[in-house]
């Protein structure tokens, strides 16, 4: 109870924080705000002087600051993101429409770095400073020393250009998550592989371990049953604060494959100066991750050996 009261008082602050931060930057930034809402409703081949008037006028913009955000707080409690400068449309029914292809792609994102990297790292663990480890160790800092966005390049280069295994970019049909899923995944499944290696020599270390084996357990039923439940627990506390790095790669990984996610919609709605788009689609991101780490921590409080014991 005391963990989903804490969550809950963080996500009040991040609701806030969130709010107040998009909205002094999008106030911020130079150019006609005006220009950029009309050029995303009409193309900016069509925009002209009068239809920058006539969207400044219908819209009020350039008014005080302070009241416009002290509203876009009074419409959040009534859970009423507004709506889109842009389209006209509820800003709650295009994040809903856009939420579920990035959770989507960031779900097979996770699942492929724990295919990738958690086992590897286990094997490594086994015998560390063995070939596997020091292989693992040269991979995987190398992964992970690539940005996302150039990872994403890479892979639309050799497995879209050059072999033509994969579409560059697309959406609907299962080979269309493979590219920008990977690119997401390869850099969380070298964090993962890591920290899957340093739990399991610490605990493959630790006398409990040696002790079970010596009772008469093969090496397979001492790493199943005690080995895996408590490398769980790091890899899981770990991958909350993974979550961080996977909605930034969210949002660039989205547009550079073109996917129709809210890190896509984020992007164009910066560009557009759409306020209220960007704020609820900020705030989407910053309450996700509180929901992430508020069911990691509950995950991880049942499966900790210590903590069960």
């Amino acid at each position: 109870m005391n963990t989903l009261m804490t969550r809950a008082i963080q996500a009040l602050m991040v609701a806030v924080l969130i709010g107040a931060a998009t909205f002094a930057m999008m106030r911020a930034l130079p150019g006609d705000a005006a220009y950029r809402i009309a050029a995303g409703r009409y193309g900016y081949d069509n925009v002209d002087t009068a239809a920058a008037d006539a969207v400044r006028d219908e819209l009020g913009l350039g008014g005080p600051a302070l009241p416009a955000f002290l509203g876009w707080l009074g419409d959040l409690l009534r859970l009423d993101f507004g709506t889109s400068l842009v389209t006209g449309q509820p800003v709650i029914e295009e994040i809903g429409h856009q939420l579920g292809a990035s959770m989507a792609l960031a779900g097979v994102a996770v699942l492929l770095s724990l295919i990738l990297g958690p086992p590897l790292g286990i094997l490594a663990g086994l015998r560390p400073g063995g070939v596997l480890d020091r292989v693992l160790l040269v991979v995987s800092t190398g992964l992970k020393a690539v940005p996302q966005f150039l990872m994403a390049l890479i892979l639309i280069l050799i497995l879209s250009v050059q072999f033509r295994l994969l579409p560059a970019a697309g959406h609907g049909e299962a080979r269309h998550f493979i590219l920008p899923a990977l690119a997401l995944a390869l850099g969380l499944a070298a964090v993962n592989a890591r920290i899957a290696r340093d739990a399991m020599a610490r605990i493959g270390a630790m006398p409990f371990y040696s002790f079970a084996q010596w009772m008469g357990l093969s090496p397979r039923q001492t790493l199943w049953r005690h080995g895996l439940r408590n490398v769980s627990v790091p890899l899981l506390t770990y991958l909350g604060l993974q979550f961080v790095t996977l909605v930034e790669g969210v949002v660039v990984v989205e547009a550079v494959f073109g996917w129709p996610g809210i890190g896509h919609a984020l992007v164009h709605a910066i560009f557009s100066r759409d306020v209220p788009m960007v704020q609820g689609t900020a705030l989407c991101l910053g309450l996700s991750f509180v929901l992430i780490n508020t069911l990691i921590d509950l995950v991880t409080q049942r499966i900790d050996p210590r903590r069960a014991a």
